[in-house]
């Protein structure tokens, strides 16, 4: 567990910190470059991130029978030459290429075996439609082509590796930070296309769909880009919104995410999976404070949410699901202002989640538990009027370890789970006062 905090808050810190001391130095550099900043052009950029995927097992070798999902978790990084064009005064059209490599894996330690299928690199081609919030700051939509290579590796001396095809969606917010820089906040869903010869890329005998591979991924990244026309000036036929920070808000988002439950079980020779994945989507409202100390703000919700993120095996002729279904938050955050209308920030502080496991009637609930835990994140977030806010937020939450020894009649510590979140999402935020 500790080995797991620390390389994502490693990882978030480094990420925030990162933007929040690059937008700090652009603020000094150039205070008012909304109005003259030029969206269209050539870019090119680099970024880091983390998230997760989901892997549905099927196939002839277990007839109408699946399991949603195996699931890993981890970083990559990533880089981007993109082009942008304005079609109009706010609306921009844009193509990118990208290429990553990262840590995305699950693990399995059994009986002094381990194995690991990992993400190694990939590629993403596609297209982008955005929308100018404010001059400085860009809402946007992607999708396109993605291509992924994985690999196995085990300490007994057997592995393979292989390649998926498929697509991407996503969405993100993009702001100027200077006359030739932006940072950007990233959300992107890949859903691959079936590998039905997993068991003949490993050398076995075996037919085309005796076992498929249906892999889903979601991810989060922070990047900057350069523009290489950023400063040669802009139409800015609209002003930025006067907002100001301090004050009292209400909040609602819809998001997405995928879950990894790292699995132990000590008397099978001290196993240890990380994980069972799960995904879907929720929806999430908050109330909260911020205080606006001049180019800071520091401030504090609650949020609550209602998920469909779930696992599932099929058997068949029923299922069994472990949902995550409900919980809350209770974060603090601070960010800093990258430009007159956006907010770069980072969050951390304390979550609470309800977990259930249950199958088909007649059988129903199973087990059902609550759990405490954290979340650590950042997010970027820009005013759309005197009121309104809009934003991108991604968030790592982890959660204590359950021991399900005590519903299975087992000595204590038999079989326990420490499950683990990466979502994202997208919301708005009205000021009370």
């Amino acid at each position: 567990m500790l080995t797991r905090f620390s390389a994502k808050s490693v990882l978030l810190s480094a990420v925030w910190g990162v933007a929040m001391i690059s937008a700090a130095h652009a603020a000094d550099v150039v205070q008012e470059q909304a109005p003259g900043f030029n969206w269209s052009g050539l870019y090119v950029g680099f970024g880091v991130g983390a998230g997760a995927n989901v892997h549905e097992i099927s196939g002839d070798i277990l007839p109408g029978a699946s399991l949603n999902g195996i699931g890993g978790e981890g970083i990559y990084g990533e880089a981007t030459v993109g082009y942008d064009y304005m079609v109009s005064e706010r609306f921009l059209l844009g193509a990118l290429l990208d290429a990553h490599v990262g840590t995305i894996k699950t693990s399995l330690d059994a009986g002094g075996l381990s194995a690991d299928i990992k993400e190694t690199y990939g590629f993403d081609a596609g297209v982008r439609a955005g929308y100018l919030l404010t001059p400085s700051t860009l809402g946007y939509v992607l999708g396109g082509y993605a291509w992924q290579k994985y690999k196995l590796d085990t300490n007994a001396g057997f592995g393979f590796d292989w390649d998926q095809a498929g697509y991407f969606v996503g969405a993100g917010v993009e702001t100027a930070v200077n006359a030739k820089w932006t940072i950007k906040g990233e959300y992107r869903y890949t859903r691959f296309s079936t590998n039905n010869s997993l068991l003949s890329d490993a050398g076995l005998p075996a037919p085309d769909g005796a076992l498929n591979l249906d892999t889903s991924r979601h991810t989060f990244q922070v990047a900057a880009n350069y523009r290489f026309n950023g400063a040669n000036g802009g139409a800015a036929g609209f002003e930025t919104p006067t907002y100001n920070w301090t004050g009292f808000y209400i909040g609602g988002g819809h998001g997405a995410g995928a879950s990894v439950h790292q699995i132990d079980v000590p008397p099978f020779g001290d196993l240890e999976f990380n994980g069972l994945g799960g995904e879907g989507v929720f929806g999430e409202a908050s109330l909260g404070y911020d205080q606006d100390f001049g180019s800071w703000v520091a401030g504090i919700m609650v949020d609550a949410r209602y998920s469909g993120m779930t696992s599932e095996l099929d058997l068949g002729g029923g299922q069994i699901n472990l949902d995550s279904d409900y919980g809350f938050d209770v974060l603090g955050r601070v960010g800093m202002k990258v430009n007159e209308g956006t907010l770069a920030y980072a969050l951390a502080g304390y979550s609470w989640q309800h977990f259930d496991l249950n199958a088909s009637d007649p059988i129903g609930d199973i087990i059902d538990w609550g759990s405490s835990g954290f979340s650590i994140g950042g997010g970027l977030e820009t005013a759309v009027s005197d009121k309104m806010t809009v934003g991108i937020e991604y968030r790592y939450s982890q959660f204590e370890k359950h021991d399900f020894s005590s519903d299975l009649g087992a000595p204590d510590g038999s079989l326990t789970s420490t499950p683990s979140f990466h979502t994202v999402r997208i919301d708005a935020k009205y000021k009370i006062n």
